[in-house]
């Protein structure tokens, strides 16, 4: 089924209902969770028409290296060419329509398709088209090379994090990251963003979630579980602690005491703009469609989900802590407990996401209720994808 016949079998009415005011909405109803058709849609016309993340730079990590990557279905390619600058492209020879790359690598010379032997520059161009006039005729004058280069899709990087736009018209990142990154002066300052640092091999974990995306995305954006699902957070950074946090085209959740650094002792530089009588301040905010982002006073995160299947995620976590320093051996057990607390909060919610999708299969369940003030972040989620999808069926 292609993505425009699905747009004809959206049900409209019941994404209306989702934009109710909050005490009359109901959620996404189940098919959004379940059904492939509602997948590929939301591939091409959800995250295809904003900046979803693919990838991290850092996963890059020298001049021509390449690495492919499976954007729901698309065989993606990012590299790094020679003079270090990040594309993607897609993971196509021009040719025949070969996938190219099978792993990530450094590439020593150029991407030479296994087909026919065509080859590629680190800028996507093509450079050798063997015998494509004749036995020994490498080149023909009916043939122009500088027309069959790689696909280019629209791409951008931001805190290590490498964004796609499918259909190539979104506003510029910067201006949709522009809300956000102007809300976090206040705790990083103009410069906060220049101090993250990634620690080498390390600083990253995957977590493989029997979920669709979006509920990963709907649990990050609420801390009405806490309580339940996360005691030993809860045990410091209580319900009663957090805050809502919803704008444009984020939602999540705040704490006024955020306090690992002395739970597990992780004394770690922290960012100089950071105000000192807030240093128990955190913030974790989900940056629609696909990401998820927290910053404390002194170490950060990402999280990318990637959309595996309408029933499979797997969530990609990247750490980042502040300055060379930060990096230093005397602040690797620090690091290490910094992880290892992320491990256990994201591990705890496993449970929670993987039943709600196997709710989805209920037909007793017909997108639930909201809090009318503990889900407000979440319902602000179910809003925005509600207009993704309505604009869809409008449009054709």
């Amino acid at each position: 089924m292609t993505s425009t016949t699905a747009t004809r079998l959206i049900p409209t009415h019941a994404l209306e209902t989702v934009l109710a005011p909050i005490h009359e909405a109901h959620g996404l109803t189940n098919e959004f969770y379940t059904e492939q058709r509602y997948f590929d849609l939301e591939r091409d016309h959800v995250l295809g028409r904003n900046w979803a993340c693919v990838g991290f730079a850092s996963d890059l990590p020298g001049n021509s290296y390449v690495k492919p990557v499976d954007f729901m279905g698309l065989p993606l390619l990012l590299m790094r060419n020679r003079e270090g600058l990040v594309q993607v492209f897609h993971n196509v020879c021009s040719h025949r329509g070969v996938k190219l790359v099978q792993q990530a690598g450094e590439v020593q010379g150029v991407i030479r398709c296994p087909y026919h032997s065509w080859t590629y520059d680190l800028n996507g161009g093509l450079k050798g088209t063997p015998h494509v006039g004749g036995i020994n005729q490498h080149k023909d004058e009916r043939f122009a090379c500088e027309k069959h280069g790689l696909k280019a899709l629209r791409s951008a990087i931001w805190m290590d994090m490498v964004f796609i736009n499918l259909s190539a018209d979104a506003p510029d990142l910067q201006e949709q990251l522009a809300p956000l990154t102007e809300r976090w002066t206040q705790f990083l300052g103009t410069d906060g963003m220049d101090l993250m640092r990634r620690e080498p091999n390390s600083g990253a974990v995957s977590i493989e979630v029997n979920c669709n995306w979006k509920l990963a995305v709907e649990n990050y954006c609420e801390a009405y579980h806490l309580p339940w699902v996360h005691p030993s957070l809860n045990s410091y950074s209580r319900l009663e602690d957090h805050y809502n946090i919803i704008f444009d085209q984020f939602a999540g959740q705040g704490s006024h005491a955020y306090n690992l650094s002395d739970v597990a002792g992780t004394h770690l530089p922290m960012f100089p703009s950071w105000p000192r009588d807030r240093l128990r301040t955190a913030e974790y905010v989900a940056f629609f469609p696909n990401v998820l982002l927290g910053i404390q006073a002194d170490h950060a995160f990402a999280m990318m989900l990637e959309p595996i299947a309408p029933g499979k995620t797997v969530e990609h976590l990247r750490l980042f802590y502040v300055g060379d320093e930060a990096l230093d051996d005397r602040f690797e057990a620090a690091r290490d407990a910094v992880m290892q607390s992320w491990r256990v909060v994201f591990a705890e919610d496993i449970a929670s996401v993987e039943g709600m999708q196997k709710g989805r299969h209920s037909p007793g369940y017909g997108g639930g209720a909201f809090s009318p003030e503990m889900d407000l972040p979440t319902h602000f989620f179910h809003q925005w994808a509600a207009r993704q999808l309505l604009d869809c069926a409008e449009s054709v």
